[in-house]
């Protein structure tokens, strides 16, 4: 999600009413800390797109001029809410949608600044923008139609974590879902009334959430911090291996609501890990498992040895230890707290909410400092009965699989596979944009429902491919712009269409 497009920045001027009787609506600027700030200020000003939109009120006549002007901002906010991987795959006659996170993060973007300026204006600059602002919610009340519901409801509140959801209640915690559980895909969390944009599907206090700060005050802080760069994360990890034992402990009864087993691609077995033999994603499960394995040896039997006492062995096996990481890894979130400090945190209840292509929630990652309270509010309305979905982020499915244990339901636009492409023998023939070195890529259609993969090579990919077979003494450090003053004849076409196919042929074998 794009960090740098903060509520701070939609707050709408106070001379939006123009003198010439017109209306002035403003989108934000990317942030100049954006990586991706020079690219996205290129991509507007190379296609002509403003960030200013004015609306003449005696001209305008829904539902015409508002849906032209809709659609203007609509293409300017999919260009700033876009990733490094949706924009490297954005063609040149691309309008977008480019992927269903950044339409449902646009359509928000252009639903803030008008629902943000309606507070200050009033007569027909009101009527103007109310008729604008049923235009975009109608806009992303249509996102996610083709969406799956999540499936058939196997039974409502087992008990576990009903008693959960109840204690939460206890401590404050306020929520329109019921948790439910589905015959294909597990638990979820469903809605028990109909919510609109805006609304908070849950609420979380910041007394029930598990982070840092309780480490710092158990009696194991002070072994932990005197080891070498230990980091709040494995403090928190070794951490819950002993609380989910402690039957006085005051989170028993999310530690009891947690399954015994989560099946993520780091506890795949022999027979899974067989199936998966010569395939990427066995070498990034196998490289997250060394990784967990060496963290294990580095830590837990030398912990068990010294201080027996605060880390019982048998509480800390290697079992116990892949346990904590799956938990850790698959229901964990980031959440800036009133401090502005950025924490790993596990957060009763919400931990029901799963992931979608097309989620309801998107931002849920700042605690409110008024209420002292971390509210997940929705970006799209959620039907009494439907399943209500968020994001987990804009993942491949191999890292979901990895470590969440699922694949998501549709085409996912995040399937892409980076090339490690060596130019001959000189580093100078690398591509670069802006000063940045790029990162190329291809799309994986590996699970594409789709039997016409129409996808074809992305442009950036085929440019430095160009440059890579022109001859070095005539080419030294292209920029994109001199990459795309390059010609394709037919000796450099055919070219590139061998090398692609030497480079990208192979990868796909992988599958």
């Amino acid at each position: 999600m794009n960090s740098s497009l903060n509520s701070s920045q939609l707050q709408p001027p106070l001379d939006n009413c123009e003198k010439d009787n017109s209306i002035l609506l403003r989108l934000p600027s990317t942030a100049k800390s954006d990586p991706l700030f020079a690219k996205k200020q290129n991509m507007l000003l190379s296609r002509s797109i403003p960030l200013q939109f004015h609306i003449p009120l005696l001209a305008f006549s829904p539902p015409g001029k508002e849906l032209n002007v809709l659609d203007e901002m609509i293409r300017a906010a999919r260009i700033l809410s876009l990733n490094e991987t949706e924009l490297y795959f954005v063609e040149d006659d691309d309008l977008g949608p480019f992927s269903p996170m950044n339409e449902l993060e646009s359509l928000n973007l252009v639903y803030s600044v008008i629902n943000d300026l309606l507070h200050s204006v009033t007569g027909n600059e009101k009527e103007v923008l109310v008729a604008l602002r049923n235009a975009i919610v109608d806009n992303i009340a249509s996102y996610g139609t083709e969406a799956t519901n999540g499936g058939k409801i196997k039974q409502c509140a087992p008990k576990p974590e009903m008693q959960l959801l109840e204690w939460g209640r206890s401590l404050g915690v306020k929520t329109k879902l019921q948790i439910a559980e589905f015959e294909d895909m597990g638990r979820g969390a469903i809605a028990v009334e109909n919510m609109d944009i805006g609304d908070a599907a849950l609420e979380i206090p910041v007394s029930i959430i598990i982070c840092e700060d309780i480490v710092y005050d158990s009696d194991m802080f002070m072994v932990l911090k005197e080891i070498d760069g230990v980091t709040s994360e494995t403090m928190l990890l070794l951490w819950s291996m002993r609380e989910k034992h402690d039957a006085s402990s005051r989170f028993k009864l999310y530690f009891e609501s947690l399954p015994k087993t989560f099946n993520t691609g780091l506890s795949f077995g022999v027979d899974a890990l067989s199936a998966l033999q010569g395939t990427l994603l066995f070498e990034e499960i196998l490289q997250a498992k060394e990784h967990i394995r060496e963290q294990y040896d580095a830590l837990c039997p030398a912990l068990c040895s010294s201080h027996p006492n605060i880390f019982q062995p048998e509480f800390y096996t290697w079992d116990q230890f892949l346990w904590a990481c799956e938990l850790w890894y698959s229901n964990s979130m980031k959440v800036i707290f009133p401090d502005g400090k950025l924490r790993t945190c596990l957060i009763p209840v919400a931990g029901f909410l799963n992931h979608s292509l097309y989620p309801h929630i998107l931002h849920y990652g700042k605690v409110d400092a008024e209420i002292n309270t971390l509210r997940f509010c929705l970006s799209r309305p959620c039907n009494k009965g439907d399943q209500c979905h968020l994001s987990y982020g804009r993942f491949a499915s191999s890292h979901l699989v990895t470590f969440y244990g699922f694949c998501p339901r549709g085409n996912n636009p995040y399937d892409v596979i980076p090339l490690d492409i060596d130019a001959p023998q000189e580093s100078d023939l690398d591509v670069v944009d802006d000063g940045d070195r790029i990162t190329h890529m291809v799309r994986g259609t590996w699970l594409c429902k789709n039997k016409l993969l129409n996808y074809g090579l992305p442009s950036p990919l085929l440019v430095h491919l160009r440059c890579v077979l022109l001859d070095n003494k005539n080419v030294n450090s292209p920029t994109r712009t001199q990459e795309t003053q390059v010609s394709l004849s037919p000796y450099t076409y055919n070219s590139v269409v061998t090398v692609t196919i030497y480079i990208v042929i192979p990868i796909f074998h992988c599958f």
